[in-house]
This record gives structure tokens, C-alpha cells and sequence, in this order.
């Protein structure tokens, strides 16, 4: 009977690195329970290290954005997709019932925008088949080039206030979509990207 399940909101893990970690998530968005798993320095690799600790707290939804630190060590586009592949599988493996997010690769210095641009393409192509929502961020943050738009930073990479609010703007309906639907729904259809990959 459809009317038997009914989305739960309980827990949001929000899981990365110092983004997610200088965020003031009860002020950015009012009426979740936040458990912020954000680590400054973290790599795709330190995600992976301590994705027991999310995995043990067992929330309703987990919101993943992860991976600009490895570029920063020169970790190639494949390392950074197999790794956070990786994460989505042991996450849907484990928690069958969470509903999970994967958050595009945010823009920072255009320099790097060809390879974010790459990992996110793969990750938004991926995400369906570990039933993840998908939420792309560039729109709302990169000018044209992929640079981070400097409205939102001042170091090109960290994000101000501003730059927090026009997260969470794109974070929050994106939450809401996801509830939406049982964690376990059928993969969306893409559309077609013309060739192969």
C-alpha cells in the first residue's frame, strides 16, 4: 500500500572535509538534527578511514561532499570517482534505509576547474546506482570559467558566509526531494550524454 511508508527526517550526517565542518548547520538549516562529520584536511582516502564512525551513527540522511583536498596532493580524477564510488556503495551496502546525497566537488580556483568538472561528471553518472540523490553546486557557486565565485570565498577554496548560505539554499530542497522518495527507489533514467563513455 503506498500510504505504508512514510519518510522519516531523524538524523543528518553531513560528511567531508573543512567545508562541511565551518559550517554553522543549525543556523543554516533550521529543523534538521545536524551530526556534522566535516574534518578539515580530509582527503577521499580519510573519508574512507572513518566512514564506520557515520556508518555507526545510523541517520535518516547522509549528505557527502568530498574530494577538493585530493587534488590539492595531485590525486588523479580516477582516484577521487573510485573512492567516492566506493563510499556510496559501502554507505547504501550498510545502510540499506538511509537516503544519501553526493554532493558535486565544489569550484575553487579555475586552475582546477577541468578536473572537478570530470570527477563530477562520473559521480553524477554513478550516483543512481548506489540509489544517491545527486546535487551539482556549480551552478549556484562557479562563474563561467569554474572559478569559485569570489562572492562566496576569499581564499578561493574556504567559503564565507555568504558562500554557506548559497549552499545550504541548494542543500536543503535537495534534502527535501531525496525524503521524498524510499531510500531504495528505482534508479533515475539519464539522459543520453551521446557516445560512449
Amino acid at each position: 500500500m503506498a500510504d505504508e511508508w512514510r519518510p522519516e527526517r531523524g538524523d543528518l550526517a553531513l560528511v567531508g572535509d573543512s567545508l562541511t565542518q565551518n559550517g554553522d548547520w543549525d543556523a543554516l538549516l533550521p529543523g534538521e538534527s545536524v551530526r556534522n562529520f566535516g574534518m578539515a584536511g580530509d582527503t577521499t582516502d580519510d573519508v574512507i578511514a572513518r566512514l564506520g564512525d557515520v556508518m555507526d551513527a545510523r541517520p535518516a540522511t547522509i549528505a557527502l561532499l568530498i574530494g577538493t583536498n585530493d587534488l590539492a596532493w595531485r590525486r588523479s580524477v580516477e582516484h577521487v570517482v573510485r573512492n567516492i564510488e566506493t563510499m556510496l556503495v559501502t554507505l547504501r551496502k550498510e545502510l540499506p534505509d538511509t537516503r544519501i546525497l553526493a554532493q558535486s566537488v565544489m569550484p575553487r580556483g579555475r586552475e582546477f576547474a577541468d578536473q572537478i568538472r570530470d570527477i563530477n561528471r562520473h559521480l553524477w553518472q554513478f550516483a543512481p546506482s548506489a540509489h544517491a540523490g545527486w546535487l551539482d553546486l556549480w551552478p549556484a557557486l562557479a562563474l563561467e570559467d569554474g572559478e569559485l565565485n569570489p562572492v562566496y570565498t576569499e581564499d578561493r577554496l574556504h567559503l564565507n558566509a555568504e558562500g554557506y548560505r548559497a549552499w545550504a539554499g541548494e542543500l536543503a530542497p535537495a534534502l527535501e526531494r531525496i525524503r521524498e522518495l524510499p531510500p531504495n527507489s528505482r534508479a533515475i533514467t539519464l539522459p543520453d550524454l551521446g557516445g560512449a563513455a
